[in-house]
């Protein structure tokens, strides 16, 4: 095998669950016994890379977990963070070096997942980093007597890369690292952390019910897993009775659990902040990542930050933090020469609320209401392969309908696949097996869509595509003849992508890898 970025991606997907296996595996194996093997199962994998999770204490972790903005909050945890990596003259206290973000899923590039100092690894460390565990497993096969290459010897697709990015932190000294759960938290394998500085639990949903429960209090206990003892804990607001749960696991383990309400400066109606990441709901999560990162700092002694933070001005290294935030997919705008791409992968039926009241706002924002009022075309572009993709549709109906006080949203529906392009299919760090891939191909999923969409909205125009390049392509026809019927330099088409990260990644992909030409 070559050792190249290309040839780690084709191993990688090697590890993904096979859609059918999954399947068997729910109908065989009670969600209990699942659960509760998989730390086990992980600190064994630890063990055959040549660590044990008290090693992972040298990262400084910061473990965060949650339903609705996770990904967003690590991310200013470690903007923030980072801001403490540079020297200053008369710096007498310790401060970072380097800090490690770890994130899923990812969008274009699976290195996406593992960074550090807000940047992506490189194709060379990924490869470098990843087959270094490769061949650390297969030598631990071998010595116990294993067909080193035979299914077992490795462990599925995000343990792996779990693993990964704690041998990645820990080979290139990594002293800060924020760690985001994949699924709960209780059960799931980036737990095998013991001592984190701090942990955090951002909004709580109804989401991943097969293996979190259907209840928010269920899900609350999940994810209250991340409460370690001694190690101070952050929760933005909840529903009262998730706050219960979660107060209770945190009275279990002895830790103090604070409830983080919006900074002053961090209040969407008020704040003079301009955030790196758009959306209102931004703000909540700000304002978590602030309680958290401030803890780290103190509990490092890397700064002198005020118990008081939450109630007085932020510093400015924290405001730097927050405004260089990056994190693609989320509420995210590009322009073209016909098309506004308004972009967000919400896939929950609360995000994908937040996610329509976002768009409106630039609806209102962008557009005249004249605009608004002659139904200048909207395009939508959604999928959502596993979950309830049609309670998703409905909401998100919902909540533009209710915003712009209009019944017709969109002029056209798109519902496409996840799959990348027409003749290459999915890009290879966008591949995808743990779908129904009949399904996928007789567009099951989206004919039901339009279906829905149709019963919704009947004056909508809708269409169905076996790829995302074929929608796309569809959204800039419509809007290149919009701009020839107006022959002028009007405002570009507005179209909303949104419904999946695994659809956003492939659409950044399409825009970036075939970009707008126009026709003669």
């Amino acid at each position: 095998m070559t050792r190249s970025y290309e040839s780690a991606i084709a191993a990688l997907n090697s590890l993904q669950t096979n859609y059918a296996i999954v399947e068997e595996l729910r109908k065989s194996t009670s969600r209990q016994e699942m659960n509760e093997r998989s730390l086990p199962e992980t600190v064994e994998w630890l063990c055959r890379i040549g660590y044990k999770p008290s090693d992972l204490d040298q990262l400084n972790p910061v473990h965060v977990a949650g339903t609705k903005g996770k990904g967003s909050t690590s991310a200013f945890i470690s903007s923030i963070l980072y801001q403490y990596t540079k020297a200053e003259s008369d710096q007498s206290t310790p401060r970072l070096h380097k800090i490690g973000l770890y994130t899923s899923p990812h969008l274009r590039f699976a290195r996406e997942r593992i960074k550090i100092d807000n940047a992506p690894l490189s194709e060379e460390q990924f490869a470098r980093y990843f087959f270094e565990v490769w061949d650390r497993l297969e030598e631990a096969a071998k010595v116990t007597g294993q067909d080193p290459t035979s299914p077992g010897t490795k462990p599925q697709y995000f343990r792996y890369l779990t693993l990964m990015a704690f041998h990645t932190y820990l080979s290139e000294g990594v002293d800060a690292a924020v760690i985001e759960c994949g699924i709960g938290g209780q059960y799931d394998c980036t737990n095998v952390i013991e001592k984190p500085k701090a942990t955090a639990i951002t909004s709580l949903g109804i989401d991943h019910t097969a293996m979190l429960g259907t209840t928010i209090e269920q899900i609350a206990w999940h994810k209250g897993g991340i409460i370690k003892s001694g190690v101070r804990g952050f929760t933005a607001p909840q529903a009262p009775s998730a706050e219960e749960v979660l107060a209770k696991r945190a009275e279990e383990k002895g830790s103090q659990l604070d409830v983080v309400l919006d900074h002053p400066d961090l209040r969407p109606a008020t704040s003079q902040v301009k955030l790196g990441l758009a959306g209102d709901f931004q703000y909540t999560n700000a304002s978590l990542a602030v309680a958290t990162a401030a803890e780290f700092l103190r509990k490092t002694g890397v700064a002198d930050i005020s118990e008081n933070i939450m109630s007085e001005p932020l510093p400015a290294k924290f405001l730097t933090g927050l405004e260089a935030t990056r994190l693609g997919g989320r509420c995210e705008t590009r322009y073209e020469k016909n098309v506004a791409w308004y972009i967000d992968g919400g896939h929950t039926l609360e995000s994908i609320r937040l996610a329509g009241q976002w768009f409106a706002s630039r609806i209102q924002a962008d557009s005249s209401s004249k605009d608004v009022a002659t139904k200048k075309p909207r395009i939508l572009i959604f999928n959502q392969q596993t979950r309830d993709s049609t309670a998703l549709a409905r909401a998100l109906h919902e909540t533009l309908a209710a915003a712009l006080g209009a019944e017709v949203p969109f002029t056209h529906a798109l519902f496409c696949t996840n799959i990348t392009y027409k003749h290459a299919g999915y890009r290879p760090d966008l591949v995808s097996m743990n779908t129904n891939a009949d399904d996928v191909e007789r567009l099951s999923v989206q004919k039901s869509l339009a279906e829905a969409w149709n019963s919704i909205d009947p004056h909508a125009k809708t269409q169905v595509f076996g790829t995302i390049e074929e929608a796309v392509d569809f959204a800039r026809d419509v809007a290149a003849e919009e701009r020839k019927l107006l022959q002028n330099d009007e405002a570009p088409v507005m179209t909303f992508v949104t419904g999946s990260l695994h659809l956003v990644g492939g659409f950044l992909d399409v825009v970036e890898t075939k970009p707008f030409v126009e026709k003669a």
